[in-house]
């Protein structure tokens, strides 16, 4: 029986007609384009039989995209851009400008590059390679596409994705979904091998790391954690390497071709390390001088030993939030062209006892799980048998009164998902309120990231706490989100649909986590005490609302007695921690005992004045 008919409405192929769907992998490095035949999921290659495409564009008097782009870097690097994928939904503020060799504009919403074109984004970068990969697909193919999958990071935010939807719709792609690129390495896997069981996808690319904890069993495809860092990958141990031959050869002040010769000569023997002892690099820069070393691949090891340890983090952390041991893992599916290194590979077969599964090619097999989807989504499969359940990376709530964040939608929760919370005002009259969107693992929204914001206006005059506003959080299968409010007795109602102009910098995402946990007791401490805060103020608020209305129910010694403990927990709220201010309102709710029987006894006698006892 099939668990689901994945096809989007009115999208179901007849049985003659096969829709042309491709599975793009768009990434940092190379990219690559894969489709269904026949039943079986190829990449589509060139005219001279090669998969990939270099993941560079080139601004000259045309535009260059790909192998020619990439030879040109050597000589034109300020107007040929490459891992434009670092650069996608990011801000000039979140980089380091010393890794990069372009011109940024000083624009703080989205990066610009200049060039010989003029100003363009990473989003118009990335569009001119999914264009040379959409001409790719038709050419090869004999048609035009019905529509594409593109994979992502796991890690990717919403502007990130975002940014990715909007290239692809300057590229003139109709995206069926974005697909996180463990995921698309899962699947590819699990249906060409048939396989069950609990399986980590290792996804180290040329820009990023993904890793994912699945479990697949009888056709179902469940997404159990995700983790990784959005600004760690190949390039790093490229740079890396960079950095040690300018040190060695004493080099500074390079020009920009011969700074893009060295980097090219090191990608060249980084690669060749994988297979060799040693690798020699030798290049005449532009001045004349000569430049020559050799590098052996223990030196190269031990240079980036530090980068392949990051690496391992996230997976022990994954591993936590999936509830999984590693001694559970039934296999390691390695992904990605940077999981080639010798040490890459030896680390992750030492922390889980047992060598990684290489019979895939790790540069294609997330076009290859791309293009499967791609297949299903276009309707041409309607007797599959297989369900896809991915999650989402960081938990999604709203700040509430106090600085404080309510998590409406918890990290590793499977999407597509909705959920719902009740919320209420804090001040009397109240007729507006503002929903703050956050993301993150911390207890307080000064430790959170900021997604957006809007308002909720018509909400009816009514004492504190009466209100009851609903706001609902929804995630779609592509992991973006959106957020509607609404008052429930008059149905008013505000929604968001959540598109930061900014992604997060390098380390926000693994910092998050590690600070949630490294800061547990501390935030819970924070947490309590800003409770206890906006406690005090309410009650307070309460009986100085009182004191105004009935204070003349009390004698001047009561009175005197009630304002000195008022002023008391107002002192304790200043440096008291969360016991000694809900002590002091205790003590407050002790000290007006009286007066609020007193109130009550007035209310009643006002209520029953001028009314028949049996009219009651």
């Amino acid at each position: 029986m099939a668990l689901l008919q994945i096809a989007e409405p009115g999208m179901s192929a007849a049985p003659h007609q096969h829709r042309l769907a491709v599975g793009i992998d768009l990434g940092t490095t190379n990219s690559l384009v894969a489709t269904v035949k026949s039943g079986s999921a190829n990449c589509l290659p060139d005219s001279f039989g090669r998969s990939t495409v270099p993941s560079v564009v080139r601004y000259g008097e045309d535009i260059e995209v790909g192998y020619g782009a990439l030879k040109a870097q050597k000589i034109d690097p300020l107007n040929t851009i490459s891992s434009a994928k670092r650069l996608i939904g990011r801000q000039v503020g979140d980089l380091d400008p010393t890794q990069w060799a372009y011109r940024f504009t000083d624009n703080n919403k989205i990066i610009e590059l200049e060039t010989r074109q003029g100003l363009k984004t990473p989003i118009e970068v990335s569009s001119e390679i999914l264009k040379a990969l959409k001409q790719r697909a038709e050419e090869s193919l004999g048609g035009a596409l019905t529509g594409a999958v593109i994979t992502v990071p796991a890690y990717f935010d919403d502007a990130q994705r975002q940014a990715t939807k909007d290239a692809a719709k300057l590229a003139g792609l109709n995206v069926l979904r974005l697909l996180n690129e463990p995921t698309a390495a899962a699947i590819a896997y699990g249906l060409d091998n048939r396989s069950e069981g609990t399986f980590v996808v290792f996804d180290l690319g040329g820009g990023t790391f993904d890793v994912s904890i699945l479990r697949l069993e009888q056709g179902l495809f469940q997404v159990l954690a995700t983790g990784g860092n959005s600004a760690l990958g190949g390039d790093d141990f490229d740079h890396r390497l960079y950095t040690w031959l300018l040190e060695q050869k004493d080099l500074n002040d390079l020009a920009e071709q011969d700074a893009q010769l060295l980097l090219s000569l090191i990608r060249a023997a980084k690669q060749e390390l994988t297979d060799s002892e040693t690798a020699t690099l030798r290049a005449v820069l532009s001045d004349g001088h000569e430049v020559q070393a050799t590098l052996a691949r223990e030196h190269f090891h031990a240079l980036t030993q530090d980068l392949v340890a990051q690496t391992i983090e996230p997976v022990k952390q994954a591993l936590r939030d999936a509830d999984v041991h590693k001694s559970d893992i039934n296999g390691i599916i390695m992904v990605g062209g940077s999981t080639r290194m010798p040490h890459v590979q030896q680390a992750v077969a030492d922390f889980f006892g047992q060598a990684p599964l290489n019979n895939l090619n790790p540069d294609e097999v997330v076009a290859l799980g791309a293009a499967i989807q791609a297949n299903v989504l276009a309707g041409n499969k309607a007797d599959d048998e297989w369900l896809l359940l991915d999650v989402t990376p960081l938990s999604l709530g709203l700040e509430t009164y106090g600085g404080l964040v309510e998590k409406v939608i918890p990290r590793n929760s499977t999407i597509p998902t909705a959920m719902a919370q009740e919320f209420t005002t804090f001040k009397d009259g109240q007729n507006a309120m503002m929903i703050h969107v956050v993301q993150g693992e911390r207890e307080l929204v000064s430790d959170c990231r900021s997604l957006a914001r809007f308002t909720l206006r018509g909400i009816p005059p009514m004492v504190a706490g009466a209100a009851r506003i609903r706001v609902t959080f929804q995630v779609d299968a592509d992991g973006l989100l959106s957020v509607s409010a609404q008052e429930q007795t008059t149905g008013v109602q505000a929604a968001v649909e959540v598109k930061p102009s900014y992604g997060l910098d390098d380390t926000t995402i693994m910092q998050m986590l590690k600070d949630s946990m490294k800061f547990a007791a501390e935030d819970m401490t924070s947490r309590a005490r800003q409770e206890a805060l906006v406690e005090a103020e309410s009650i307070l608020t309460a009986v100085g609302v009182a004191l105004e209305s009935d204070g003349d129910l009390l004698n001047e010694q009561e009175r005197a007695d009630v304002d000195a403990v008022m002023q008391a927990l107002r002192t304790e709220t200043e440096s008291g921690d969360a016991a000694s201010i809900r002590a002091k309102i205790e003590h407050l709710n002790h000290a007006t005992d009286a007066f609020a029987a007193a109130r009550m006894d007035r209310n009643i006698q006002r209520a029953l004045t001028g009314h028949n006892i049996a009219d009651i």
